[in-house]
């Protein structure tokens, strides 16, 4: 055996979960320009292409039908009903990228990480918390996008994640963001390093003992 096949890892699942205005979007943009490798799976969606989207590319456009029999097949790693149309990853795609030895990440709301363990129990969990409610209130308002309505709403809801973080096998607080990254950095390279992601390590390794005659004496 090689040097390249002892070592050879599985990817790593990287799941990454925020309420709105955490700054979720910012730290996985700033992930993806340090490790432009990431596998990316294209999801399946009930919902009519939009603009110049592309059947195959931003996603696999299909039927309600054609939707839900691939859910009663088991098909998707996790799957949600938004605005009454449904979207889903399938598994397929997800573990080739994994086998290859790629990682992939997923960006995803707390509903669809539950369902992500149950496939992918050894990927990596983790949760982006804003520092406090004061603070989620500036940077939702901030933006200028959202109606008072909608920042009461996103407030309700980040309160119930929240409640949910201790699913999460890691917290990052967002509060300085520079520190914030260096942290979610060290949770992605610690994850890669889990024995679940090198299942012949060992035997390969000490079966360098056996080929070398041994003991030291």
């Amino acid at each position: 055996m090689g040097k390249d096949d002892t070592f050879r890892r599985q990817g790593q699942v990287l799941v990454v979960c925020a309420p709105s205005g955490t700054g979720k979007s910012t730290l996985i943009n700033m992930l993806r320009r340090e490790f432009p490798d990431f596998g990316y799976s294209i999801s399946y969606t009930t919902r009519a292409p939009r603009g110049h989207e592309q059947d195959g590319r931003e996603y696999h456009f299909v039927s309600r039908d054609a939707f839900v029999t691939m859910r009663s097949r088991g098909e998707f790693c996790e799957w949600a009903e938004v605005h009454g149309n449904f979207y889903g990853t399938a598994t397929k795609p997800v573990e080739t990228m994994l086998g290859q030895g790629c990682d992939v990440l997923f960006d995803i709301d707390v509903q669809g990480a539950k369902q992500l363990r149950n496939t992918f129990p050894d990927g990596t969990f983790v949760f982006l918390l804003p520092p406090s409610r004061a603070v989620l209130v500036r940077r939702l308002t901030g933006r200028g996008t959202d109606s008072e309505e909608s920042v009461a709403r996103r407030l309700d809801n980040a309160a119930g994640e929240i409640r949910q973080a201790d699913f999460f096998e890691y917290w990052v607080v967002n509060d300085d963001l520079d520190m914030s990254y260096q942290e979610l950095r060290a949770v992605y390279l610690a994850g890669r390093c889990k024995p679940a992601l090198r299942p012949g390590i060992l035997d390969a390794i000490l079966g360098t003992w056996e080929t070398q005659g041994g003991g030291d004496g």
